[in-house]
């Protein structure tokens, strides 16, 4: 077997690892309002979410296009050069999602890919190396970071207006029968969430190891995307979503807005509306953005609901940094590469990958969230106090 092949199996394989980062860390972005109204049981509601993230990555592949050759302009790079280019922004991507998972900062799986790639593609090639602009199929500037800053407040403003009227002509009613009904409708809207979250996301990382193949030479970019790409990429952003990311889930569902019924099926709606139709224009949107700026209209929706500003703060300060801060990362990390050379480099990245991601999980024990503490009581942290008893098989 070459070294261009392992190097290959390694992008593949660190693609997969991503996209299972992906799942756990955006988990919340469908459940974590179900979860905190009582919709659905916390195990419920993550087994549900993962079948229809897998069921979701097969609907389109207009995000995976974009991805694979929308944001990087190394048609004529070498082929172990592209390939380490791919591999260093994974890289990025991966440790900022393990980063901010360990804070239960709910920030952009999405951008820190895209970060770590454009970092990568900057530090190997220049500033030529990013497309920033292009035509409506192509560019940084209009594919990304437009949706990033109208996203959050589009979302806002869609689940604002649907709280509103919600409560307005429910006012008369009881309020045990409105919740009820809405844990109900809860339901359907998170299912439909979760859906447009593997119709958006797992394209990603199907954009990426196609971007990967075409680089070995497998494949051409006007060649479809192969059926076993998009099983290995569903699979594991489903297996990623089951684990559950309930650091995430705790700071969405419990930190920004204490969630009412009413308001976690206007968050989802709107995020699920939101997603769907950014997937079918081949915007690689991030839903983190879309759920937390719907979550954030609800609270101003509703009369007299709080919003927690300072959390709100610290999530938008996380979202500042990720694409360039993934984008650090991918540029160190290609640096690393090429000072070692070929498949020598690429194995001592994928070593302090391993290392790095080892380490951060073991520091997650020191203050474990999981289903027995998710919806406790907010008290100003991201993660309940370490003194927290936590259930046997505990997980992230």
């Amino acid at each position: 077997m070459s070294s261009e092949m392992i190097v290959l199996l390694i992008v593949i394989v660190t693609a997969l690892g991503f996209d299972f980062t992906n799942g756990f860390h955006d988990t919340a972005n469908a459940m974590a309002t179900s979860i905190a109204t009582g919709a659905l049981k916390p195990r419920v509601a993550v087994a549900m979410s993962a079948v229809l993230n897998l069921l979701g990555a097969f609907l389109s592949v207009e995000v995976a296009k974009t991805v694979s050759g929308g944001l990087l302009n190394i048609g004529n790079v070498n082929h172990m050069a592209m390939l380490h280019i791919v591999f260093a922004g994974l890289v990025g991507g991966i440790l900022w999602n393990l980063l901010t998972w360990l804070f239960g900062i709910p920030s952009s799986s999405s951008h820190a890919l895209f970060g770590g790639l454009i970092g990568a593609a900057v530090a190997a090639l220049g500033a030529s190396g990013v497309i920033w602009t292009g035509n409506e199929k192509t560019g940084l500037i209009s594919k990304i970071i437009v949706p990033a800053v109208l996203a959050p407040f589009v979302a806002a403003l869609v689940a604002g207006l649907g709280t509103f009227l919600i409560y307005r002509l429910t006012r008369r009613s009881a309020k045990k029968r409105v919740d009820d009904g809405f844990r109900w409708g809860q339901i359907g809207s998170a299912a439909l969430v979760s859906l447009a979250h593997g119709t958006n996301d797992a394209q990603k990382t199907m954009g990426v190891i196609f971007m990967a193949l075409v680089a070995h030479g497998t494949f051409n970019n006007s060649d479809d995307i192969p059926l076993w790409v998009k099983f290995a990429c569903a699979s594991a952003i489903a297996l990623g979503t089951y684990l559950g990311g309930w650091r995430i889930i705790r700071t969405l569902g419990k930190g920004l807005v204490e969630i009412d019924p009413p308001q976690g099926f206007a968050a989802e709606a709107s995020s699920a509306a939101i997603i769907l139709t950014s997937a079918q224009f081949g915007l690689p949107l991030s839903t983190t953005q879309v759920a937390t700026g719907s979550i954030l209209g609800t609270g101003l929706g509703k009369p007299g609901a709080e919003v927690r500003w300072g959390v709100l703060g610290r999530m938008a300060t996380a979202w500042l940094f990720t694409l360039p801060l993934a984008g650090l990362v991918g540029a160190l990390c290609w640096g690393i590469a090429d000072l070692f050379g070929g498949l020598g480099g690429v194995l001592v990245d994928f070593a302090l990958l391993i290392g790095l991601s080892v380490f951060i999980y073991l520091r997650s024990r020191r203050n474990p969230v999981d289903t027995s503490n998710v919806n406790d009581e907010w008290d100003g942290g991201l993660t309940p106090p370490s003194d927290v008893k936590v259930a046997a098989g505990a997980t992230v």
